[in-house]
């Protein structure tokens, strides 16, 4: 082995080890800035269980009617929902518009970092502030409905894990996409407003795609919709899914949302430095 190698080796083990620890330091970092919000975060949790709603709706419907799915699945399904919506909640178009409308993105670009993942972590280290409320909600959800209690095989809850992380990425590639709009408008969350319409209605939050028409179904599985919210909830109660199909979407959805990312962040930066920042 030549030296020039093992020197190359070592620089890669460093680069690795401090990229590692920039990681532990932000999540560390806005854990602890979370924390300090916990009653806001607390009714953060508590606007989040409006498809819990909708599960008495469909549950009591599909005891008295004819339904792809039975009551207590329907109940399984909307708690994974709830679950599913809790993981994968983003609000980055709201901050980031302020920072550019206010100014405080300049700093940011001195930074060696891409502003990005400022927000991306603060979203992530949210998660784990919030996991002791979802759990003592699943908690008394179950208590109230102990007959819709479910453990998932070991690959269920490995795929379903997996499916609400690539739900969150995506979800949050598209709303900061949206949010690049705000370096020529001022109100880039009208954008977001209104995709969130569609969103609620064809990502399975107040109804899976088994009670749509077979015609709509086929539509909005070539949307990235349903795999924000329907397939990984499918995936957690063990419901019958095309899991390539549902991968497959994602990271095709994923890399056009990141195309369109990239090119409106080179455009926005020109647009924001012509702003005199």
């Amino acid at each position: 082995m030549t030296v020039p190698a093992v020197g190359s080796r070592r620089l890669r083990r460093r680069s690795l080890l401090g990229l590692l620890k920039l990681i532990r330091v932000m999540l560390s970092v806005y854990y602890a800035y979370m924390v300090e919000y916990r009653a806001e975060l607390l009714f953060w949790v508590l606007s989040g269980t409006f498809p819990l709603i909708f599960m008495g709706i469909w549950s009591q419907a599909a005891a008295g009617g004819q339904f792809a799915l039975d009551s207590v699945t329907f109940v399984r399904y909307f708690l994974a929902v709830f679950l599913v919506r809790q993981f994968t909640v983003v609000w980055v178009v709201w901050e980031f518009e302020r920072e550019v409308v206010e100014g405080k993105l300049s700093p940011y670009l001195l930074q060696p970092i891409d502003p990005v993942w400022r927000h991306f972590f603060s979203h992530v280290a949210e998660r784990f502030a919030r996991l002791p409320f979802i759990l003592m909600l699943v908690g008394l959800f179950l208590w109230l409905y102990p007959e819709a209690a479910w453990v998932p095989s070991l690959g269920q809850g490995l795929m379903g894990l997996g499916a609400i992380a690539l739900a969150f990425c995506l979800r949050f590639l598209m709303q900061y996409t949206f949010a690049l709009l705000a370096f020529w408008t001022e109100r880039a969350s009208a954008v977001e407003q209104f995709w969130y319409l569609i969103y609620t209605f064809l990502s399975g939050m107040i109804a899976p795609l088994e009670v749509f028409p077979e015609a709509v179904q086929r539509v909005v599985l070539w949307t990235p919709f349903p795999y924000l919210i329907y397939f990984p909830a499918h995936l957690l109660i063990g419901q019958p899914t095309d899991v390539g199909q549902g991968l497959l979407a994602m990271v095709g959805w994923g890399l056009i949302f990141l195309a369109v990312n990239r090119w409106l962040w080179r455009r926005g930066l020109r647009q924001y430095s012509g702003m005199g920042a």
